[in-house]
């Protein structure tokens, strides 16, 4: 699985890309890999004002239902209505299928958050792979 170096990602498995003061969210490969076929995608509504670490949405697959973290604080100014007809994209790209960007309220969230690097040493040491 790979994990885009310009993306940072929570132990919840999920990454941002931030561009700026607006983050990108989305789930990592391994996350729609463990979830299996996605059938739901919970998303937040826009202007919803977002805590680090607190639910945004779900996802939902054949096998379970998982809860969505915020990455980092922020107001949510998009989401990604292609995924209420269309959840299965993520399965098929879940490195560039968004699910919703933010306006951040402290940049420096960020920095918080692991490298592709660290998420990888991560997921390899949660599966003991």
């Amino acid at each position: 699985m790979s994990y885009p170096a310009g993306y940072r990602y929570t132990k919840e498995h999920e990454w941002i890309e931030v561009d700026g003061t607006t983050g990108t969210v989305g789930i990592t490969d391994y996350a729609q890999d463990s979830l299996g076929d996605i059938v739901f995608v919970e998303l937040p509504k826009v202007g919803d004002v977002l805590e680090a670490g607190k639910i945004f949405g779900s996802v939902e697959s054949v096998k379970a239902v998982s809860d969505l973290f915020v990455p980092v604080s922020g107001t949510v100014t998009a989401v990604n209505e292609e995924l209420v007809g269309a959840p299965e994209k993520i399965n098929t790209a879940a490195n560039t299928t968004w699910i919703m960007k933010v306006e951040l309220s402290d940049a420096k969230q960020v920095d918080g958050l692991l490298t592709a690097a660290e998420y990888e040493a991560f997921v390899s040491e949660e599966t003991g792979h």
